[in-house]
């Protein structure tokens, strides 16, 4: 028996990166998927790659974070087509990252804010009623940035230390109705982080000397199957919590 079965599963940003990575650990353990994002024929070309691999349900959105209707609609959607949510993954983000701190305009701060603060808030408060029936939960994605003090991410850290912030609170909030909230801080390869590699092999070879374990994480497996074990009933008495997936680059009290 797959741990997820017949779960239902909502995933932000879920057609590319850390997010794709995400939905093909949920499919490999029976969930089926609502993924949602800006670009429709992401989501489509993941629909279609994860129904034949896993045999599982893809129900695609085209939703931006940041349009509260927008997400309203995307609850009712998954609702219509599964009738249920068990897990909410709020992993999309959008930011202007590199630059520094004085040189940020207040239209950079709201795209970092609106994208994952809010975002975050919007679908959390949608989907509470449903995970309140199935004592269901919620994993938001937050970042080592705002815990660490990366430079040039001073919006983007802003908005993952409200996400971290806002998490805790509705873990204590929830707990009594049996909705768990967790936050996960990953440090993955994507294919922005390739890119990046391939342009700058000295900047990454430096990098990957300051992570323990010596490369970066794997999003289906190293920071899927995590996810799936929050999803899952083995963490049942896990809420409130953020977990560092980085490598040990990480490394805090």
């Amino acid at each position: 028996m797959k741990r997820l079965q017949d779960n239902v599963t909502i995933i932000t940003g879920g057609g590319k990166g850390i997010g794709f990575g995400l939905a093909q650990a949920f499919a490999e353990e029976g969930s089926d998927l609502v993924l949602t994002g800006r670009t429709e024929s992401r989501l489509l070309t993941a629909k279609e790659e994860l129904e034949t691999r896993y045999g599982i349900r893809v129900l695609p959105v085209v939703a931006d974070g940041a349009d509260e209707e927008a997400i309203r609609g995307v609850v009712r959607k998954t609702i219509e087509t599964f009738g249920r949510i068990d897990t909410l993954v709020n992993n999309a983000q959008v930011s202007r990252s590199g630059l520094p701190l004085i040189e940020h305009t207040k239209e950079d701060f709201d795209m970092a804010i609106y994208s994952g603060l809010y975002a975050a808030f919007f679908y959390m408060r949608e989907c509470y009623p449903y995970l309140k029936e199935t004592k269901g939960s919620v994993i938001n994605f937050a970042s080592g940035a705002g815990m660490f003090g990366k430079l040039g991410q001073a919006s983007y850290a802003a908005a993952k230390e409200g996400i971290r912030g806002m998490s805790r609170v509705a873990a204590a909030e929830w707990g009594p109705d049996g909705v768990r909230v967790n936050v996960i801080c990953p440090l993955a390869m994507t294919e922005s982080l390739q890119q990046w590699r391939e342009n700058f092999p000295d900047l990454y070879e430096k990098t990957i000397q300051g992570i323990p374990l010596g490369h970066f994480a794997d999003p289906k497996n190293d920071i899927g199957r995590v996810c799936v074990f929050l999803a899952s009933k083995d963490a049942e008495y896990v809420t409130g919590e953020t977990i560092t997936l980085q490598g040990g680059s990480g490394l805090r009290p």
